[in-house]
């Protein structure tokens, strides 16, 4: 079947909110006599370059359908310097629906990672979710991220096979406990930011597990791209000296954010962009219903869709730093400086991203106090700020302050008078050819260079009365192993505030 050109739309409507959309012209299947065998129906066309982000082919599967099998592909044409070329995404509804927000009708994605995927009732290609092939109209989504001046030629070949049903998918989500980790409050190391083959990584569970528990983690968040499904599955590969928690990276053709600590199951929708400020709000009110946290991620990504564009006040934590440090990540962090000197505390996190094997799993990570190794204390303890980030687990920071006869650590506040002096101690260790920086809201106050031990003692004072809030930096002068960029960060907290104000 050739679908030709497109530009009829359709409106997704759900909660009242609309999501501009094209629809193809569908294909059924006939009901297979004997009830086995197969059955393969062809579609192909062209999208032009002044298409909407999604379009929809509808699939009408009749009764006793044991798999289904979509193979897709497209035309990759040479266009000049400077021009977007071809990429589509696809991903598969099913027969409940396929309106925004419709956690029932997702049965996966795989943006364009793969050309390929299977679902039936006992198991189902990473990043689909196996069950039941019900009766009823599916939708192929296909996401034409970008399009050449030339238009995208596209083909969809999907095939039912018939038969009975195997034996039924059994979900296994990890552990709320990690043991041999477990030391009541005190400061565990995160990175909440991971990518496996449930996504576009290209590491087994087996593996994320095996290089985060060899990284020195205390805990990670699997946040695979716009699916769910591998939040089914950790149990098969958690060990009890890692702490698993279950999380999305929410991908919008308007940028990154990824919803951390969400139960087993919770799927996120992405069909959105943040020229409607009401689907943002939408989704990150599911993700806070759930009980999860919402991160502005690496906002300055020079990637398209990739920069964040969302509303700021609406995200619990910004990612300043992800993966090796770049001049993206310089920019994030002067911009959410610039958040704090506004007078908006969003905490800042940072993750390793990782999703290849030779991208480093917990460069950077996030070290946050929290009273027990659970899901519900680390986000506590993101949420309030009570952390900082780090290198590598070689790094040490105990950055805190004390004046009037009381301290504060990161995310707290002194409630000390504005005459009151302050004294602002930090204890490095693990940080050889570094620099620790004491700043404010008026920006660097005192810097001291760290000798080739590695480890010092460095204190400033300052008042209230001048110092609204102050954190800390150490830096790499001559950007070292994991960068190529000059003053490159090695660890870096959040903020502690200072004085009786709000």
């Amino acid at each position: 079947m050739d679908s030709g050109d497109f530009s009829r739309r359709t409106l997704l409507r759900a909660g009242g909110v609309a999501a501009a959309a094209g629809m193809l012209p569908g294909v059924a299947f006939a009901d297979q006599p004997g009830g086995s065998g197969s059955q393969t129906r062809t579609v192909t066309g062209t999208l032009k370059p002044d298409v909407p982000d999604w379009y929809y082919l509808p699939v009408d599967v009749p009764r006793g359908v044991r798999q289904i099998d979509v193979v897709y592909s497209y035309d990759r044409p040479t266009v000049p310097a400077g021009t977007r070329g071809n990429a589509c995404d696809i991903g598969i509804f099913g027969p409940e629906g396929h309106d925004v927000g419709n956690a029932r009708g997702f049965r996966g994605w795989s943006g364009g990672f793969r050309d390929r995927f299977s679902i039936s009732a006992s198991e189902a290609t990473p990043g689909y979710l196996a069950g039941p092939v019900k009766p009823g109209r599916w939708h192929v989504i296909l996401g034409p991220y970008t399009v050449a001046p030339q238009g995208l030629n596209y083909r969809v070949d999907i095939t039912l096979t018939f038969g009975p049903d195997g034996t039924p998918f059994k979900p296994n989500p990890a552990p709320e406990a990690a043991p041999a980790r477990e030391r009541g409050r005190a400061w565990y190391r995160g990175d909440s930011h991971l990518h496996t083959v449930h996504s576009d990584g290209r590491r087994t569970p087996d593996q994320l597990v095996a290089d985060a528990r060899a990284a020195g983690l205390d805990f990670i968040v699997s946040t695979d791209h716009n699916t769910s499904s591998s939040q089914l599955v950790w149990g098969d590969h958690a060990a009890d000296d890692l702490l698993i928690l279950n999380g999305e990276e929410v991908t919008t053709r308007s940028g990154h954010w990824p919803a951390i600590g969400l139960p087993a199951g919770t799927w996120i929708d992405w069909r959105y962009r943040a020229a409607d400020p009401r689907d943002f709000r939408r989704f990150t009110d599911q993700v806070h219903r759930a009980g999860g946290l919402v991160t502005a991620a690496h906002p300055f990504a020079n990637c398209f869709g990739c920069t964040y564009e969302f509303a700021y006040e609406l995200a619990d934590l910004v990612e300043v730093w992800n993966g090796p440090w770049t001049q993206d990540d310089e920019a994030s962090v002067i911009h959410w400086d610039g958040l704090l000197r506004g007078g908006r505390f969003i905490p800042a996190i940072g993750d390793s991203d990782a999703h290849n094997p030779d991208q480093r799993v917990a460069l950077p990570h996030t070290v946050v106090l929290a009273d027990r190794l659970r899901r519900q204390e680390l986000l506590a303890g993101l949420a309030a700020g009570r952390s900082w980030l780090a290198e590598s687990a070689s790094v040490q920071l105990d950055f805190t302050v004390s004046g009037g006869g009381a301290s504060a650590g990161i995310g707290e506040r002194l409630a000390a008078g504005t005459g009151t002096p302050v004294t602002v101690n930090a204890v490095v260790a693990g940080v050889p050819g570094t620099t620790v920086t004491f700043l404010d809201q008026l920006g660097p106050e005192h810097t001291e260079p760290i000798g080739d031990s590695g480890a010092a003692t460095v204190t400033w004072t300052t008042y209230p009365r001048y110092s609204r809030w102050v954190r800390v930096e150490v830096r790499r002068p001559s950007g070292g192993p994991n960068t190529t960029v000059p003053n490159a960060m090695v660890a870096m907290s959040n903020p502690i505030f200072l004085g009786t104000g709000h």
